[in-house]
C-alpha cells in the first residue's frame, strides 16, 4: 500500500536526547555512575511521559534524594540541554515531505509541559500534521495501545504508515501492528529510506 503519512519519534530522531551526556560534563562521569546508580532518573522521567506534572514530578524526586538535589533538579532546570542539539538532516527532511504534500505525524514519549516548553525552543516542533504525544495521551511507546490511538486517530491504514523510531521495542510493536518502519540509527539511513519509498528524489533528501 502507498504510504500516506511519515510518523517520526522525537529523541535522538529529531532531537539528541543523551541526559548521560549533560551529566558526565557537568559532574563529572563517575559521579554521574553513582547518581543514576541511586536514582531512577529515567523511572522519573518515564511519569512525566505519562502525563505526570513536569516541575512536581522532577522536583519531588529531588527531595527524597537530598545529597543529589541540585543535579536531580537539573533534569528539569536545564532540561533543554539535556534534549539538545536538534539533528538537522532529520529536520530538513520533515521539512521537504510536508514540501511535497506527504502528510507528517509525530509520535514520541514526551510530557506535556516539557513538549510544550520544546516547541518555543525547536521551531520545527510546531509543523507536524498531527501530535502524538504520550503525555497527552497518558500512555507510553511501545505500549500497544498508543499505536491503537494513532490509527483511530488518523485513520489511516497501518500499512500505509511509515514510522521512523530509535529504539527496537517501539519499531517491534509498531510492525506487529502491520505498520511499516524504519528503525533509526542516523538521518542518511532515514534519508535513504525516505529515497527508497519514493516519498523524495535523491536531491530532496540530502
Amino acid at each position: 500500500m502507498t504510504i500516506q503519512a511519515v510518523i517520526f519519534d522525537i529523541g535522538n530522531v529529531l532531537i539528541e536526547w543523551q541526559p548521560e551526556r549533560y551529566y558526565d560534563r557537568t559532574i563529572g562521569e563517575d559521579r554521574r555512575k553513582e547518581m543514576f546508580a541511586q536514582v531512577d532518573l529515567h523511572g522519573m522521567n518515564e511519569l512525566v511521559d505519562l502525563g505526570h506534572n513536569f516541575t512536581e514530578t522532577i522536583y519531588a524526586t529531588a527531595e527524597k534524594y537530598p545529597e543529589w538535589r541540585a543535579e536531580i533538579r537539573d533534569w528539569h532546570d536545564n532540561w533543554i540541554e539535556l534534549g539538545s542539539p536538534a539533528i538537522d538532516q532529520s529536520v530538513r527532511l520533515l521539512r521537504a515531505l510536508r514540501a511535497k504534500g506527504v502528510p507528517v505525524f509525530n509520535l514520541t514519549n514526551f510530557g506535556v509541559e516539557s513538549y510544550a516548553y520544546a516547541q518555543t525552543q525547536y521551531d520545527f516542533l510546531n509543523e507536524f500534521d498531527r501530535e502524538y504525544v504520550s503525555g497527552r495521551m497518558r500512555v507510553t511507546k511501545p505500549s500497544e495501545r498508543i499505536y491503537q490511538m494513532v490509527e483511530e486517530d488518523c485513520g489511516i491504514a497501518p500499512s500505509a504508515l511509515l514510522f521512523a523510531d530509535d529504539r527496537t521495542d517501539n519499531i517491534d510493536m509498531a510492525q506487529a501492528r502491520g505498520w511499516k518502519t524504519h528503525l533509526f540509527d542516523g538521518p542518511q539511513g532515514w534519508a535513504d529510506r525516505l529515497v527508497s519509498e519514493g516519498l523524495l528524489t535523491r536531491d530532496e533528501a540530502v
